[in-house]
């Protein structure tokens, strides 16, 4: 391993991009998160109505309806038959997702992201164990539950608990109960399973995976070859897992990553100092040189075959 990994995780990169180029997809995805959720708050706080609603289902200008498709799956297994607004809705946002990649969304769009990236960050800060880490398919198991839950009650089920609702209602109604839902998931994150929200639970963003199982919009290690692993990537990736196939991988591999886990939040490529990784589409096929082992790595072979 390299003797790099010893280094605060992106000093490297702040060192050869400057602090605002290696924060650059970060400072990005804070504004986009603080832009959507300003646009159904100006409604209710000056009067502004742009935007009426939230990320359940919107109308904007009065014109283009906006539903959450997991919303809109709920309110069919209950058996309620939905208006075309909101299938229209749920079909641009499901086809926008789908395009670009379901887990955008938990990543520059949902307002619970800077809750548990803090909850992280802070968890880093102090030093805490790793705590309890559920399997990942737990969120699929969440995500069926949901709607099994649906169907018995015949409601939306999941609007109840749902931590960005609740963000929204605290925003709106002031200090309250809704409140208490935002610092159970901080409190989780922090104390009892890093990154367990959003990476093992959360069935909004198991359904987004989903959706975005086959989008367009992804990351690539197109330089591999020149990886020094330094291990920031890893550091600070909230899926970790989906980024060793592609750079990790020889020749014959793609260097894309193809995981539908990936939330496409571009803090790889923040933090990478030579560059590895960048946006690009499923449909690219530059070549890409694969890790090159090291001679060190192959000498005792040489050895033991003369």
């Amino acid at each position: 391993m390299s003797a790099k990994t010893k280094l605060p995780v992106g000093s490297e990169a702040i060192a050869e991009k400057g602090w605002i180029g290696a924060h650059k997809y970060l400072l990005l995805r804070r504004f986009s998160q603080l832009f959507f959720l300003s646009l159904f708050l100006i409604g209710p706080w000056f009067g502004i109505w742009w935007v009426k609603g939230n990320l359940a289902g919107s109308l904007t200008f009065d014109v283009l309806p906006l539903t959450d498709p997991f919303v809109l799956l709920q309110s069919v297994v209950t058996g309620h038959i939905p208006e075309l607004t909101a299938l229209i809705g749920a079909l641009i946002v499901g086809v926008a997702y789908a395009l670009i990649g379901g887990r955008v969304y938990c990543s520059w769009v949902c307002p619970i992201n800077p809750v548990t990236d803090a909850a992280h960050w802070l968890h880093q800060k102090l030093d805490l164990p790793k705590g309890w880490q559920p399997k990942r398919q737990t969120r699929y198991f969440l995500l069926a539950m949901v709607l099994v839950v649906s169907v018995v009650t015949g409601t939306i089920a999941w609007e109840f608990v749902n931590p960005v609702s609740m963000v929204h209602r605290g925003l709106i109604f002031g200090v309250g109960f809704a409140w208490a839902f935002v610092i159970g998931v901080f409190l989780f994150d922090l104390i009892i399973a890093r990154r367990g929200w959003c990476g093992h639970l959360c069935p909004v963003g198991a359904f987004y995976g989903l959706l975005g199982n086959r989008s367009v919009l992804r990351v690539t290690a197109s330089k591999r070859a020149a990886c020094d692993d330094c291990m920031d990537c890893f550091a600070v990736c909230p899926e970790m897992h989906v980024i060793t196939p592609a750079l990790r991988g020889q020749e014959a591999d793609t260097p894309i990553i193809l995981s539908p886990d990936c939330t496409n939040c571009g803090r790889c490529i923040d933090v990478c100092s030579v560059d590895v990784f960048e946006f690009t589409h499923r449909f690219d096929t530059r070549p890409s040189s694969g890790r090159v082992r090291e001679k060190s790595s192959l000498a005792p072979k040489a050895n033991k075959a003369a």
